[in-house]
C-alpha cells in the first residue's frame, strides 16, 4: 500500500468519526429549565436607604451582598447592618449573619447571631441578642419567638418570645423571663 492510499484511508476514517460525533451531539435534546437560575439583580458592598409611605427614612442597609430571587421576589442579604431610626434622632443598629426581605419589602427577617444596639429612654446603651428577629419597619416593631437577652447598665433580662416597640423603646417578654439587677455604686 502506498503512502497516499494510507493517508486517504486515515482521512476517511477521521471524517466518518467526526460526522458520527457531530450527529450524536445534535441528537441529544436540550435540557429545559423551569426559570432563570440566577438572581434578578445582585449588589456588592452597598448602602441603601429605604423610604416609607410618607417619604421618611424607614431604614438604611449596609451589606457586602444582596440578591433578589427571581420567582418569589424576596431579597437575601449576607451580614447586613440595618440602621433603624427610633423617632428621636437616634438609630438602632441591628446586625445578623443573614437576612431575608419579603417581596412587599415590609418585613425584615434576620437570622443567626442577631444583635441590636440602641439606647433606652434615659439615653443609656441597650443591647439585644437572639438567633431570630423579625422587624416591621413601617410600625417600628421587632419581635422574636426565640430566647432573647437584653442588657443595659445595671440589668440583664432574658426570656423566650419578645416584642419591642423601637420608637417608644418598650419591650414585652412572653415566657421564661429571668431578670438580674445589679445596683450602681454611689
Amino acid at each position: 500500500m502506498s503512502w497516499r492510499a494510507a493517508l486517504v484511508l486515515v482521512l476517511l476514517v477521521a471524517a466518518l468519526v467526526t460526522a458520527w460525533s457531530a450527529w450524536r451531539q445534535r441528537a441529544t435534546p436540550l435540557v429545559e429549565s423551569d426559570g432563570p437560575a440566577r438572581s434578578d439583580y445582585v449588589l456588592h458592598d452597598f448602602e441603601l436607604t429605604a423610604l416609607g409611605d410618607e417619604g421618611t427614612e424607614s431604614f438604611t442597609l449596609r451589606a457586602p451582598l444582596l440578591e433578589q430571587h427571581p420567582q418569589d421576589r424576596t431579597i437575601r442579604i449576607d451580614t447586613p447592618l440595618f440602621l433603624l431610626p427610633d423617632g428621636d434622632g437616634d438609630y438602632w443598629e441591628v446586625r445578623s449573619r443573614t437576612a431575608l426581605v419579603t417581596a412587599d419589602h415590609d418585613e425584615l427577617h434576620l437570622r443567626e447571631d442577631v444583635r441590636a444596639e440602641g439606647t433606652n429612654n434615659a439615653g443609656q446603651p441597650v443591647t439585644m441578642q437572639t438567633e431570630r428577629l423579625d422587624i416591621y419597619p413601617d410600625t417600628r416593631v421587632a419581635q422574636s419567638d426565640e430566647r432573647v437577652t437584653i442588657e443595659q447598665p445595671g440589668s440583664t433580662i432574658q426570656g423566650r418570645g419578645m416584642e419591642v416597640d423601637l420608637a417608644s423603646k418598650r419591650y414585652e417578654f412572653h415566657s421564661e423571663v429571668k431578670s438580674r439587677y445589679v445596683p450602681s455604686r454611689r
